[in-house]
C-alpha cells in the first residue's frame, strides 16, 4: 500500500508527524549552529530551515487555489523561489525559527479548513504537474522527513515511517524511468523482488540492503548501510 492508499487523515497524520520530527531536530540546534553547511551543495542549515518554511508557504497557496477556484501558484518563478530562499537565510536565527514556525502553523490552518469538496481541486505544482489538492499531503511528507535527515543532526531514513519509504522509492524510482535514467541499476531491497529501472536494459549494476538505506541512497543522501552498491552514484532524481 502507497502513501496515496491510505485515508487523507492519515496522509495529513504521516506529513504532521514529519513536521514534528523536523520541528525537534531544528530545536536541538543551537543558533550559532544554523550557519554550518549541510550535505547539500551551497547550502547552510539556514538555507534549509528557509526552504521548509517556504515550502508550507507555497502549499498554503495551493490551498487558496482549491478554495477559491482563482489561480495561485507555488511561486511566481524558479528565479523567485530561490531569491526567497536565499533572503531567508540572511535572516537572524530567532527570526528565521519564527518563520519556520509560523508558515507551518499556517498550513496546517488550511488544511484544517479546506472544505472535503476541494480536497480534489487541480492545483498545479512547482514542476508543472496539475495534481489534485489533496496531493499536498505527500509534497510535504517528502520535504520535511527528507530535510530533517539533511539538518545532519541524528535523522535517519530509518525513523521514516515504513509507507513513506516505500512511496519514496516508488517516486524516485518512476521519475528516473520518466527521465530514462538508470539503466542496468537493480535495486535489491531486504527480502523484496529486485527492481529493475529500465526493462530493456541488462542488470549490470546492483545496489542491496535494507529499505531505509535503499531509500537513502536512492534520494541522493549516501551510501550507508548497503551491503552491496556503496561505490555506485544514484541518477539525479529532482
Amino acid at each position: 500500500m502507497g502513501f496515496n492508499d491510505l485515508d487523507l487523515s492519515e496522509r495529513l497524520l504521516i506529513a504532521r508527524r514529519g513536521t514534528a520530527y523536523f520541528s525537534q531536530r531544528l530545536a536541538e540546534l543551537t543558533d550559532d549552529e544554523l550557519d554550518a553547511p549541510t550535505a547539500l551543495e551551497g547550502w547552510t542549515r539556514k538555507h534549509l530551515v528557509a526552504h521548509v518554511g517556504y515550502n508550507a508557504a507555497a502549499l498554503c497557496r495551493l490551498m487558496d487555489w482549491a478554495a477559491t477556484g482563482v489561480e495561485t501558484p507555488m511561486y511566481a518563478s524558479t528565479e523567485q523561489r530561490g531569491q526567497e530562499i536565499a533572503e531567508g537565510a540572511t535572516l537572524n536565527a530567532a527570526a528565521l525559527r519564527n518563520l519556520f514556525t509560523h508558515t507551518v502553523a499556517r498550513l496546517d490552518e488550511k488544511w484544517r479548513h479546506l472544505p472535503e469538496s476541494a480536497w480534489q481541486a487541480q492545483v498545479r505544482t512547482a514542476q508543472g504537474r496539475l495534481v489534485p489538492a489533496e496531493e499536498t499531503a505527500w509534497m510535504r511528507t517528502r520535504e520535511v522527513w527528507i530535510h530533517a535527515v539533511d539538518l545532519g543532526n541524528g535523522a535517519r531514513f530509518g525513523d521514516f515511517p515504513p509507507v513513506v519509504l516505500d512511496s519514496l522509492l516508488d517516486d524516485i524510482v518512476g521519475m528516473w524511468r520518466k527521465k530514462d535514467l538508470g539503466a542496468g541499476l537493480v535495486l535489491e531491497v531486504d527480502g523484496r523482488d529486485p527492481i529493475a529501472v529500465r526493462q530493456d536494459a541488462d542488470p549490470v549494476t546492483k545496489v542491496s540492503g535494507p529499505l531505509a538505506a535503499v531509500v537513502r541512497w536512492a534520494a541522493g543522501r549516501g551510501a550507508v548501510g548497503l551491503t552491496a552498491g556503496a561505490d555506485v552514484q544514484p541518477p539525479r532524481w529532482l
